[in-house]
């Protein structure tokens, strides 16, 4: 992080934030108002507080706001990035501001598409502006905030980096799948008076057990860092009994159906085949499909070209991964947006997949149905 401390040194710092309630970080989360607050206490930098949020209905607000204020280094969280790239290729007012002065881009809380950071990357090339360092991590709130960081010269999504300095980190055998575990000043000693939760969160040698399964980018070179490898809770097994990988299948799939999908939600526990709820992106699609004049979800899950393009992309992807296991035989597209009263989207703005499957039963048993309803997607 050395080069971001440098950076916002007399600098200004656009941040996205927001209450709870709307599905943004916090203040009182530890990134937001730690590291973020921190970073430009520190540095003696200006911080400018972003009030618009990544829905539809007040995303004009971080346009406004980005057309007054062009920023060095810019927080926001995956979802905010993905809108605000179709805005600055639309918008070249817009975009010529923002990359003005712009160093770094920073996400957190969620995965970055690829196809969002390939789209960034060419928007900065349009504004006259080499490769901006797309920047981000994993941590928790337990470890205050940041286990790993990446560095500038990462241009992938899914990577993670390295370990933040004071850190060490571990690679533990789980589940078929390698648990990162860490250990540092950072990292909190316990629950206050839950003594059995701290029991279960350190493993036996003092590491706190994040839950969350990596690998290494490059197996013959630990030193070029790790890439997530999904939530080990997530996670599940089909009735054969073969597990699920629900983290890399669903990065799998957002590609194949940029730029049509803003989120995928794998279904399949303990049923014969994965299927999976598509929340589209209502602006791309509309772009796409050439129908400025319906922007609502409701109108355009119907369109046939829109059902046909994203068959089309299924049945290519599981051409690539003919496996039971990482293949989506069925898909639906949704009609209504995550919400976020519902729990559907966490705090920091990524999705909770076991909320979404819960309050929409009904739609996972339509894609189970032997004969499947017409608002199914059928693949395979």
């Amino acid at each position: 992080m050395q080069q971001s401390d440098h950076a916002a040194r007399g600098a200004a710092i656009c941040y996205r934030a927001a209450a709870r309630a709307r599905g943004l970080l916090p203040w009182n989360h530890t990134f937001g108002g730690s590291h973020n607050v921190g970073l430009v206490l520190f540095n003696g930098g200006s911080l400018y507080i972003d009030e618009g949020k990544p829905v539809a209905k007040y995303f004009a607000e971080t346009v406004r706001n980005l057309r007054e204020i062009a920023p060095t280094i810019y927080f926001n969280v995956p979802k905010g990035f993905d809108m605000l790239a179709s805005h600055l290729h639309q918008d070249p007012v817009l975009r010529d501001n923002f990359y003005k002065q712009l160093r770094v881009c920073f996400f957190a809380g969620a995965g970055l598409s690829q196809h969002t950071w390939d789209a960034l990357d060419r928007e900065a090339r349009v504004a006259g502006r080499r490769r901006i360092p797309i920047l981000s991590g994993l941590g928790a709130t337990e470890t205050s905030p940041a286990v790993t960081f990446t560095t500038p010269d990462n241009d992938r999504a899914g990577v993670i980096g390295r370990p933040a300095a004071g850190n060490l980190i571990k690679l533990a055998p789980v589940a078929g799948k390698m648990e990162l575990r860490v250990r540092g000043p950072n990292v909190t000693p316990g629950y206050w008076r839950l003594f059995e939760q701290t029991s279960r969160a350190f493993d036996e040698e003092g590491y706190y057990c994040l839950g969350d399964a990596v690998r290494l980018l490059d197996p013959d070179d630990p030193s070029r860092g790790i890439v997530f490898d999904g939530r080990l809770s997530e996670d599940f097994k089909l009735a054969s009994g073969t597990w699920v990988s629900v983290g890399p299948l669903r990065a799998q799939l957002l590609a194949a159906l940029a730029p049509l999908a803003q989120d995928v939600v794998i279904a399949g526990l303990n049923r014969d085949f994965v299927a999976a709820l598509i929340v589209p992106d209502s602006r791309a699609c509309a772009i796409a499909l050439n129908t400025p004049g319906i922007h609502d979800l409701a109108g355009l899950v119907g369109h046939p070209d829109l059902r046909r393009r994203c068959i089309t992309a299924l049945k290519a992807h599981a051409i690539e991964q003919p496996g039971n296991s990482t293949r989506v035989d069925r898909a639906i597209l949704l009609s209504q947006p995550l919400s976020l009263d519902h729990g559907e989207i966490t705090d920091k703005g990524s999705v909770n997949q076991r909320a979404v499957l819960n309050r929409r039963a009904s739609l996972i048993d339509d894609l189970y149905e032997a004969a499947p309803p017409a608002h199914v997607l059928v693949v395979n």
